[in-house]
């Protein structure tokens, strides 16, 4: 890589708004094989991005979705195409005040430019009705003209309810799914796991001594004919 082609990478990292570095080669498969990773490697190609095509990754939380569009999303950089990551919640806040303060065609321009945008975490909160609207407006603008990449943990069926219209989330999902390319992720937290090496989560019941919890109990009934209260 020349010094040129370092800055210009440097650049499109920053101009993305990544929140963290995380990359495909650091995404441990063997932790989650439900993960396809003949479809990751071949996304991390950026092909999909000539196509305007989009990727759609589905999974409970801590299963490693956002690692993963931030890795596609870095790959795509290195690439030399634009991106532009946010979360849901952060895009229908920018969208709303720009929709309040009269300038939301400008704002959708802006969310329009990048060759990949990356929406993570769509579904953990319901979205209020105006909004599903302003997101169907961006999903609109944005269809077969560039790509985006979405990250949610509800399920198709459910988009109904995250968006509070069943006709407006089937027109949403029907211009998300038509190119797309869809990952389905299940298995155990990252976090979950992590915490459970460092000790902080394990079983209640782990060395529990059934003798000493039968002596306690049988201590505790023998005390109870003794434990009456005395107003006097």
């Amino acid at each position: 890589m020349d010094a040129k082609q370092g800055k210009r990478i440097r650049m499109g990292l920053q101009i993305a708004h990544f929140p963290c570095v995380r990359t495909i080669e650091g995404f441990d498969f063997s932790f989650q094989p439900s993960a396809d990773e003949r479809l990751i490697r071949e996304l991390s190609t950026g092909n999909f991005i000539a196509h305007g095509e989009n990727v759609l990754i589905f999974g409970p939380p801590g299963v490693g979705k956002s690692h993963l569009a931030i890795g596609l999303g870095r790959k795509v950089v290195e690439q030399g195409h634009t991106v532009r990551f946010t979360t849901a919640t952060a895009l229908l806040s920018v969208l709303g005040k720009a929709e309040s303060e009269g300038n939301l065609g400008d704002k959708l321009i802006e969310y329009s430019k990048p060759r990949l945008l990356i929406i993570d975490e769509l579904g953990y909160l319901p979205f209020e009705r105006r909004a599903a609207h302003l997101f169907f407006q961006l999903v609109n603008r944005r269809y077969e003209k560039g790509s985006l990449l979405v990250t949610t943990n509800q399920r198709v069926s459910d988009w109904g309810i995250v968006f509070g219209d069943e006709v407006l989330a089937t027109a949403i999902l029907d211009r998300l799914l038509h190119h797309s390319h869809t990952l389905m992720i299940t298995g155990e937290s990252y976090r979950l796991r992590e915490k459970r090496k460092s000790g902080l989560i394990r079983s209640r019941l782990t060395n529990v001594d059934p003798e000493q919890t039968q002596r306690e109990t049988e201590v505790k009934t023998k005390k109870e004919p003794d434990s009456g209260v005395d107003n006097r």
